[in-house]
């Protein structure tokens, strides 16, 4: 590295300042905010990644509560099918209360089992907007790890004054860069 001493109008002596370095500054600044909004990105997909994981446990909670339901239903009905074999032919009036509560049961298990679909349908809607958003979690966690590197090397750099050096940062920073507009894409 060459030492050029100059002077300004009034005499004092200055070094004069390499034009690289400008540059320099100009993108570590804007690898760190990247990394800044990065960070941001990167907890806000990991909150709703969390709430997304609680609704569908709600979901599923709900879903084995009506298997519960839907099979106590079907048992009552059962029973009751066995029970109005049993009864003569001749006590119609019981048949009849027998056989319109086997009608109830069996429009409880239908009402059931429809809403256990719907419920699995909710429950795995959560389940895909949570592996979704951890998608961009992690594309952002990666942007903030290659950024915050590069930013290091830039750093570096500037005091040892080395461009090589600061090239091998903006390399590393568009790694991260690239893996930021990923993180609001998900492209790969």
């Amino acid at each position: 590295m060459k030492y050029t001493a100059y002077k300004n109008r009034n005499g004092m002596s200055y070094d004069k300042k390499e034009t690289w370095l400008n540059f320099l500054a100009l993108t570590t600044v804007i690898f760190v905010v990247a990394a800044i909004m990065s960070t941001f990105k990167c907890e806000e997909y990991s909150a709703k990644s969390v709430l997304y994981q609680e609704q569908a446990s709600v979901e599923w909670t709900n879903f084995q509560s009506q298997n519960l339901k839907l099979y106590v239903s079907e048992t009552q009905k059962a029973v009751l099918v066995l029970e109005i074999n049993t009864i003569s032919k001749w006590k119609k009036d019981i048949i009849a209360a027998y056989q319109k509560k086997i009608n109830e049961y069996e429009q409880s298990v239908n009402s059931y089992k429809k809403e256990k679909l719907e419920l699995k349908k909710k429950a795995e809607r959560f389940e895909s907007l949570r592996d979704e958003a951890r998608a961009h979690s992690k594309e952002f966690w990666m942007a903030l790890i290659f950024l915050l590197v590069s930013v290091l090397i830039s750093s570096i750099a500037a005091l040892i004054k080395m461009k090589y050096v600061w090239v091998l940062g903006i390399g590393v920073g568009l790694v991260g860069l690239f893996y930021f507009m990923n993180g609001f894409l998900l492209l790969i």
